[in-house]
């Protein structure tokens, strides 16, 4: 079968920009061949296409395929495993078609809205329930609470119990979407003077909780308005995501950490088995029981537009979790 696939033209130093990506045709075959019905987009894959890459996984080469979730339908099988018309979710990328073994292909349940299985779930819970143990009476605040990993992170929060949630933001449409869709019980927009006064504000009792994806100066607000023993589970530094490596990923101040009794607790999550597993049985009876509302955007395009739709990713202009469904 022959298709078309993104491929990463050179490996990305500053700002990453169209030229960086080039349209490729190429050939896929295997034991399953599978259309490719809408791919994910996540901020963490610009890392990924830097020489400099900082995450322990092998950055991606120029020349190469890029992406990684996607969602498909079965259109060839000779695997007693799947059929033709099975939906399919594989870590093969941004093709319209893929083909391999049928085990590089997980079998969903066919649901209405497809998009939900390339959510950032598995790591807003790991984070949240397993390395920050959110319960009872915890005072949350989430950094970059409309996107993929804290838009998910904050309603995470509120369903283990979390006595506030405060999210930050990027816009005044953002802030009210947070508070008046999500269920956050306050958020503030971090261009809006001092994001340390405003978390003094909507937080007087101060913070026990920081999840935190953007680093920079909202995690030194946060540092700020910790309570003592508070747990800071350090997802990302979005804030620096354009520096070189040693700016991107700054070392946290274990320092000043200490001296105010703050548990920095670092963590990626490589979306086991195990995490989806427990992801999707929670969402799964949040869903169901109406505490929780799934936060996405999908943007509709041929294979050609999934590279501008990742640039507008990086620069703000969705919400929630971010995926293309191709046409």
């Amino acid at each position: 079968m022959i298709t078309r696939e993104i491929q990463l033209a050179a490996q990305i130093a500053g700002a990453p920009a169209l030229d960086d990506f080039t349209v490729a045709t190429t050939e896929v075959d295997g034991e399953v061949l599978v259309r490719t019905d809408q791919v994910g987009l996540a901020a963490t894959y610009l890392e990924l296409m830097r020489a400099d890459c900082t995450i322990p996984v092998p950055a991606w080469q120029p020349g190469r395929r890029v992406g990684v979730a996607a969602i498909g339908t079965v259109i060839r099988s000779d695997s007693p495993e799947l059929a033709v018309g099975d939906l399919v979710q594989s870590m093969t990328g941004w093709s319209e078609y893929s083909a391999g073994p049928a085990a590089q292909y997980i079998k969903l349940d066919p649901i209405a809205d497809p998009g939900y299985y390339l959510g950032q779930g598995p790591t807003a819970y790991y984070g949240m329930a397993d390395v920050a143990g959110v319960g009872e009476g915890d005072v949350v605040f989430v950094s970059g609470a409309a996107g993929g990993v804290g838009s998910l992170a904050g309603q995470i929060a509120k369903c283990l119990g979390a006595a506030r949630v405060i999210g930050s933001a990027g816009s005044p449409a953002k802030v009210d979407y947070l508070v008046n869709e999500l269920g956050y019980d306050a958020a503030f927009d971090y261009h809006d003077g001092s994001a340390a006064d405003r978390l003094r504000e909507l937080a007087p009792e101060g913070i026990s909780v920081f999840f935190d994806v953007v680093g920079g100066e909202q995690y030194q607000a946060a540092l700020q308005t910790a309570r003592p023993g508070a747990r800071f589970a350090l997802c990302g530094s979005l804030s620096s995501q354009l520096g070189g490596a040693a700016e991107r990923f700054p070392k946290p101040d274990h320092a000043a950490a200490q001296a105010r009794g703050v548990e920095l607790l670092p963590f990626s999550c490589y979306h086991t088995p195990d995490q989806i597993a427990a992801w999707r049985e929670h969402f799964s009876t949040w869903l169901g029981e109406g505490r929780f509302v799934y936060p996405q955007t999908v943007v509709k395009g041929g294979i050609e537009d999934v590279p501008q739709a990742f640039l507008s990713l990086l620069q703000g202009a969705y919400r929630g979790n971010v995926s293309v469904r191709l046409s």
